[in-house]
């Protein structure tokens, strides 16, 4: 069995999911008493608000190595945004990294989908780097039009599913977002912040809903037991 390092804490909340869809998934593939072994590194998701996205390499760099020297064969970052530094992390520390979006990109391609609806922080839906990842698997994007919708997701995200505060009014404002990327052409929703399952799922919507949480999770179990 391979060990994977988890660099969580990015938020807390989703990191516990990783943590139960992981062993859960080694334990079925396995049987018996057999689970995971793994490392987690679990980040202050303050520090990472107080300096940004764009100034958070370190942190991350730093989460990645000290897992690497505690003897981790490959590392997963649990959390969408965290991949725009996947590449440059993979080059700093030498080893694989079980990327969240290639991952994501692969399973909707193979339900013969093109068009997706993308709901994630402002960074995963206004930047190129998560974007380009599903353009270059063949999949069209979108995402909300208003900035004040994007706005919104990224206020939620912070200050209510990262602290593990699950508001009725927000899912329903979630799912509305949802519906309206449907009915612009969606043909499926990919939730691209490991929070926001937490908030709505496939029993939301009619039409496919991609959990990047299990989707990532399953893909670390798949590492592990190969």
């Amino acid at each position: 069995m391979k060990k994977i390092g988890l660099v969580g804490g990015i938020s807390w909340t989703s990191t516990l999911d990783y943590y139960k869809f992981i062993n859960e998934g080694v334990n079925e593939k396995l049987g018996g008493l057999n689970f995971a072994e793994c490392m987690i590194y679990s980040l202050n998701f303050g520090d990472i608000y107080t300096q940004g996205w764009d100034n958070s390499f370190n942190l991350l760099f730093n989460a990645c190595n000290n897992l690497k020297k505690s003897g981790a064969d490959a590392i997963a970052l649990c959390a969408n945004t965290a991949h725009l530094y996947a590449d440059q992390l993979k080059e700093a520390i030498n080893l694989p990294i079980i990327h969240i979006v290639t991952e994501t990109a692969k399973t909707v391609a193979k339900n013969g989908l093109k068009r997706v609806g993308l709901l994630g922080t402002k960074f995963t839906m206004e930047m190129d780097f998560y974007r380009d990842k599903l353009q270059s698997a063949g999949l069209d994007v979108l995402t909300p039009e208003l900035q004040e919708t994007r706005d919104y997701i990224q206020f939620t995200l912070r200050e209510e599913l990262g602290t593990g505060l699950i508001n009725p009014a927000t899912k329903e404002k979630y799912k509305e977002i949802a519906n309206e990327l449907i009915n612009k052409g969606a043909e499926c929703i990919v939730l691209g912040c490991t929070e926001i399952p937490l908030l709505i799922s496939q029993d939301d919507f009619e039409v496919p809903v991609f959990d990047t949480t299990k989707i990532h999770s399953q893909a670390i179990v798949d590492f592990i037991t190969s």
